[in-house]
């Protein structure tokens, strides 16, 4: 056994750690997937963990327990908000993102490759997994991206003109049910045009149940409280809420700018529930309409 520094030994049984920990996560992913080319992928990424704590194991020379906690948490995080997201935000945790390679490299030059490995080869595995979740995030979006600017513009304006909840709620509604038919069948036909027969129906509904997601969240606070500013206001927490859970999921996922996806949807948002606002107000003084 060679002979290491306290720093270096400290970091190399923190990599043991997070191998071993995350061996365990990859092969009980693997035995809960159905897809046969996710569950291949899965075991070869396990078994380049447990590879790589073997590596570690030599120059320790003692076991490390995995962490459980972190077991339960990435695997369940994986099974429900999908394979890619899960394992791609547990590769940037904080315990590996700890891990000095450089340092150990210097007295330990197999550090760098194992680093390597972890990098790429892992990162090129996991962009091979397959799931309708990532193949369908343009729809997903789309239907996101319309409810939150139509939906959130149309109470706006409807939240000044009328000021009456339940009436505002019912055109939210409404506008909601025809706006997520609409986006569905356009995507549909959409997908179709482009020669995606087969996914057209994936797509179609995929952009529906996004928009109809973001449609409960946005009329449900004037259902529920009493004051029209005051389910307006909960109303536009709501969108930037969900804009701001979703442009992470997407920034995990797909490798993308966080700030960048956030803010321009964000901006777009109120800028079209600002110009929504203004047009009510008109509407109120034009037609003198008094509920």
């Amino acid at each position: 056994m060679k002979s290491l520094t306290p720093l270096v030994r400290n970091q190399i049984i923190k990599a043991q750690r997070a191998e071993i920990t995350e061996y365990h996560i990859y092969k009980k992913l693997a035995q809960k997937t159905k897809n046969q080319s996710n569950r291949e992928i899965l075991g070869e990424i396990a078994e380049d963990e447990l590879r790589h704590y073997q590596i570690w194991k030599k120059y320790t020379g003692r076991e490390v327990a995995p962490s459980q906690t972190d077991i339960l948490k990435f695997y369940w995080i994986a099974r429900i908000f999908g394979l890619t997201f899960g394992l791609k935000l547990m590769e940037r945790g904080e315990e590996r993102a700890q891990i000095n390679y450089n340092l150990i490299g210097n007295e330990i030059p197999e550090a760098i490759q194992i680093s390597k490995e972890e990098n790429d080869h892992e990162k090129e595995l996991i962009a091979l997994i397959d799931e309708d979740q990532l193949k369908y995030i343009g729809s997903i979006v789309l239907g996101l991206n319309d409810a939150l600017v139509e939906i959130l513009g149309t109470l706006a304006g409807l939240t000044f003109a009328l000021q009456n909840n339940r009436l505002v709620a019912l055109a939210g509604v409404i506008a909601g049910i025809a706006g997520a038919l609409s986006m569905s069948s356009s995507e549909y036909l959409s997908s179709k045009s482009e020669g995606k027969e087969e996914g057209a129906v994936k797509s179609a509904i995929f952009t529906g149940v996004a928009y109809i997601v973001a449609v409960i969240l946005l009329v449900t606070p004037f259902l529920v409280f009493q004051s029209p500013w005051l389910s307006l206001g909960v109303a536009v927490f709501d969108s930037i809420f969900v804009v701001f859970l979703f442009s992470y999921y997407i920034s995990v996922a797909n490798d993308q700018s966080f700030k960048k996806r956030f803010f321009e949807m964000v901006i777009l948002s109120t800028v079209v529930g600002i110009i929504s606002f203004g047009l009510g107000y008109l509407a109120r003084i034009i037609f003198g309409i008094e509920v």
